[in-house]
């Protein structure tokens, strides 16, 4: 993949980037319904989410490929899924209850239900999207990500990724994606939708399609 998507005013973000972006993380992320199953305290999910995207936008930096604008009013995760991931470590575990403290059983049974429910096709996954609440309804996350589906496209390669809620499914539908089968986060937790995009002249591939099997429960 390039590392910039100039026609689109599109760049490659850096570690020099990390802070305005992680405030854009955790403002665009911090009304929802994952959030309040997350963290139903906003104080506490303000100092918690900041945190939190640290850990995740440090992660995308050192292992995916993250864009975003000069402006830095909006940025996307994305990470190349071409085979299986490692298992996740025990520094991570770690670092996420430093991070999140009290929450942080909450925050580690989301990632394992998404590692759980994701598909196994070769694929590129978009992790997060995030625009700045104060510059939404602009298109720019649409912006944002055209750029790298075209690339995909060129690649002939997917991509996939989790909604949660309903405005953003319909956005993701109208930039190609299908939703497949659902999860619900446990104790009367949200639905989030889990979504596929093909590249042109391709099809979804029929195990996406398929009621996926919940994770197992530890002993």
């Amino acid at each position: 993949m390039t590392d910039t998507s100039t026609s689109l005013g599109v760049r490659r973000a850096t570690p020099s980037d990390a802070q305005p972006l992680v405030s854009v993380l955790a403002e665009a992320f911090f009304v929802g319904p994952v959030a309040d199953w997350l963290i139903p305290d906003h104080r506490d999910r303000r100092l918690a989410y900041h945190r939190y995207f640290e850990l995740v936008l440090d992660h995308g930096l050192a292992h995916g490929h993250v864009d975003t604008y000069a402006d830095l009013s909006a940025v996307a995760i994305w990470y190349p899924r071409l085979t299986p991931p490692e298992p996740g470590s025990a520094e991570h575990q770690e670092a996420l209850e430093r991070a999140t403290g009290a929450y942080a059983p909450k925050f580690a049974l989301l990632e394992a239900m998404f590692e759980a429910y994701h598909p196994h096709d070769a694929h590129h996954y978009l992790a997060y999207v995030a625009v700045d609440p104060k510059q939404q309804r602009r298109g720019l996350g649409t912006r944002l990500l055209s750029g790298y589906h075209q690339q995909l496209d060129a690649l002939g390669m997917p991509a996939y990724l989790e909604a949660t809620n309903n405005r953003n499914r319909r956005l993701y539908q109208r930039l190609g994606y299908l939703p497949g089968p659902s999860m619900h986060l446990p104790t009367a937790g949200p639905e989030i939708w889990r979504m596929w995009r093909a590249p042109r002249g391709a099809t979804v591939p029929d195990a996406f399609f398929a009621p996926p099997l919940p994770p197992r429960q530890s002993q």
